[in-house]
């Protein structure tokens, strides 16, 4: 029976200042339905939330400073800007939370789950944590051959990953930062990369078959040729120099000839609008 439910003898609407109250407190709510709930910003420094159900729980500068989440279900939460130090994740599950701009020095991450967590350049880990290579996604990450179609990539900061090989088809990359990332063989196939930063990036046998280039940055990135770039829309990208431009043209023709499922431009029409 949960503290909501002891107190009443039946189930209650929960407020996050009841959870607060509780907390405050220092009732346990062990295992306690916190599904979608709404703890942002608030002081939940020591709380007891081990096994606690917080799927897409919004905990955005949230203060869990020594807080216990041990086994707690965190899929898919926003804990950007929360403040982590010497909390205790361990076993915890972080699949695709945002940890970006968090603070998690000295969390204990014992056998905790990261795949598809975002993070950034911001984002503190305890040291020694090899967090590059846990699946997360984040600057200097270790993603080759990662199946990434379904993650979210909005805005992310890929910033030097290494990408070799990685299923990207139809992901969101809207505003990336891909700067210097290895995306050598990557399928990327009708993702949307519109105003993508991919200065330095290395592409080279990619395939960018109906991919959205629009206004995406290609200074300096590195290609000698594609897998396909068959409907790929380059209007307005930045940095395309005359030698790969000249490389994208030799591609064979029928490729140049497809249109983008979106914009209906076909490949040839939007490299004679790039920049």
């Amino acid at each position: 029976m949960s503290e909501f439910q002891s107190m009443t003898g039946r189930e209650i609407q929960k407020t996050p200042q009841d959870v607060l109250a509780l907390l405050n407190a220092g009732i346990a709510l062990i295992q306690e339905d916190l599904y979608q709930f709404n703890l942002r910003g608030l002081d939940l420094q020591k709380a007891n939330l081990c096994r606690a159900t917080l799927i897409r729980a919004d905990m955005s500068h949230t203060n869990l400073n020594e807080a216990d989440l041990r086994g707690a279900d965190l899929r898919g939460a926003d804990l950007s800007h929360a403040v982590l130090r010497q909390a205790n994740l361990q076993g915890a599950c972080l699949y695709r939370v945002d940890l970006s701009g968090a603070d998690l020095s000295g969390a204990n991450l014992t056998d905790t789950k990261l795949q598809g967590a975002r993070y950034d350049s911001q984002t503190c880990f305890p040291e020694g944590l090899a967090y590059k290579s846990s699946g997360a996604i984040g600057p200097g990450a270790h993603l080759n051959g990662a199946p990434l179609n379904t993650a979210n990539l909005r805005y992310a900061d890929l910033q030097g990953a290494n990408l070799l090989g990685a299923y990207l088809g139809g992901a969101d990359l809207t505003g990336a930062n891909l700067r210097g990332a290895r995306l050598v063989q990557a399928d990327m196939r009708r993702s949307i990369l519109t105003g993508a930063f991919l200065r330095h990036a290395r592409l080279n046998g990619a395939n960018l078959a109906g991919v959205d280039l629009r206004a995406a940055d290609l200074t300096d990135a590195e290609f000698e040729q594609f897998e396909s770039i068959a409907g790929a829309d380059f209007t307005q990208v930045q940095g395309l120099s005359e030698a790969m431009r000249s490389r994208l043209l030799n591609q064979p023709a029928q490729e140049l000839e497809t249109r983008h499922p979106l914009t209906l431009k076909t490949t040839l029409q939007s490299l004679n609008h790039s920049s």
